[in-house]
């Protein structure tokens, strides 16, 4: 998508067709990884290929993986077990996966590794993961507390406990579960209070782990222990992704389609599938929805609100603020740049004065999407039953869904570019 701004137009038709989302970039991002740190050859199926697991496979080249791509939903990843300090900083966007998981497993390698992104992702908090790393004796810094993290490594911790504030991200508990395992002793790791992003992920880290070969026990809903296994390369396949469904599932209720998407909702592991009963519910969605337990599903959710037939408050959605943008303020801007009022934050919760008579209005308004995949994606469902809604800079989704636009013009939408 080379176009700077994709108006969407307005159906009165029911969208009706299939459309098969793309790999789950959590899962993929994970198991890239996971078969770098596994000496041998494993064939990931079912991937996705897009920005964020691109440049999770560059930096596993950088540091002397082999990773092809044999196909468009393929990486087939030969390893020696370890990775090896590359010549240059490993530059990985915008990719919070890519970027706290990888912190944690340079940890165990040898020499120094110089973790960095762009300029959204210099802006997202890695202190906590960094903190933790020191307390096993590791030499990192984060001088800003956000990337660019440096690393200098010596093979190994210098114990085999740690605790970890994960209160803004679950992923510093999955980048610490993942490189745990090639810890040379057994090791736990437990949370600093009970406070954890969407919990849902670490079922995903530890079911990807054990598929590699790890052993873990969970003694309590705060501690885990992790044998020194290490992993064994594997043929590992990922289910499609459950926040790019959400867009279907959103698309499909709000035009009354019926939108195949080739996987049920109950067949998903992953936390966002969650969703699905919210959504379900439309237009008569609860007056309060707990975000917490499903966040990338959130600026979906809050799009479709506008349209229900009561208010909608967002509650448990704090982490919102730290993700590619802060997506709290990116959703109230883009509601009020549609109608003023629509949206308010109080705190960290959202209000949606929701009003399904902006079904049918033209009401021209561009989207600040402020460079986050959700953001357009989310706001472009807005588009389907109000006439003037341009997004900006739709390219951004090649993060997570290349083919978005494409997907969705097959199920008849139409756009206007430029």
């Amino acid at each position: 998508m080379t176009t700077d701004r994709l108006t969407i137009r307005p159906t009165t038709e029911p969208l009706i067709g299939r459309v098969s989302p793309p790999g789950s970039k959590s899962i993929t991002n994970r198991a890239l990884l996971l078969a770098g740190l596994a000496k041998g050859t494993s064939r990931l199926t079912g991937a996705l290929k897009s920005d964020d697991t691109r440049y999770m496979a560059d930096a596993l080249r950088a540091m002397g993986v082999t990773v092809d791509e044999p196909d468009a939903t393929t990486f087939v990843v030969t390893s020696s077990g370890q990775l090896k300090a590359p010549a240059e900083p490993l530059f990985l966007g915008n990719a919070g996966t890519a970027t706290r998981f990888l912190t944690a497993a340079v940890a165990l390698g040898k020499g120094r590794y110089v973790v960095d992104g762009d300029q959204h992702m210099r802006k997202r908090p890695i202190l906590p993961l960094v903190e933790a790393l020191k307390s096993l004796g590791v030499a990192v810094e984060a001088p800003t507390g956000c990337p660019p993290v440096t690393i200098d490594a010596t093979g190994s911790f210098a114990s085999n406990r740690v605790v970890i504030d994960a209160g803004l991200s679950s992923q510093y508990v999955s980048a610490l579960l993942m490189a745990a395992a090639c810890a040379s002793d057994p090791f736990e790791i437990e949370l600093a209070g009970s406070d954890i992003g969407a919990r849902g992920y670490i079922d995903l880290t530890l079911a990807a782990m054990r598929a590699f070969g790890a052993k873990v026990e969970q003694p309590s809903p705060s501690v885990w222990r992790i044998e020194p296994t290490g992993y064994t390369a594997s043929d590992f396949h990922i289910e499609p992704d459950a926040s790019a469904a959400t867009y279907l599932w959103g698309a499909e209720v709000l035009t009354g389609g019926a939108i195949d998407i080739g996987t049920p909702a109950d067949a998903f592991t992953q936390p966002d599938a969650k969703a699905y009963a919210v959504i379900s519910a439309f237009p008569h969605m609860p007056a309060v929805i707990d975000g917490s337990q499903m966040q990338d599903a959130v600026p979906t959710i809050a799009v479709l609100a506008a349209f229900n037939e009561v208010p909608v408050r967002f509650v448990g959605i704090a982490n919102l603020r730290v993700k590619e943008c802060d997506r709290i303020r990116a959703l109230s801007t883009g509601l009020n740049t549609i109608r003023e009022g629509l949206a308010t934050e109080e705190g960290d919760d959202l209000l949606i004065a929701s009003d399904p008579t902006l079904a049918g209005q033209h009401l021209a308004a561009e989207i600040d999407t402020f460079a986050d995949h959700r953001i357009a994606m989310s706001f472009a469902l807005a588009g389907l039953k109000i006439g003037g809604i341009s997004i900006l800079d739709p390219g951004c989704v090649a993060k997570t869904y290349p083919d978005y636009w494409d997907a969705m013009g097959s199920l008849g939408v139409g756009f206007e570019k430029g």
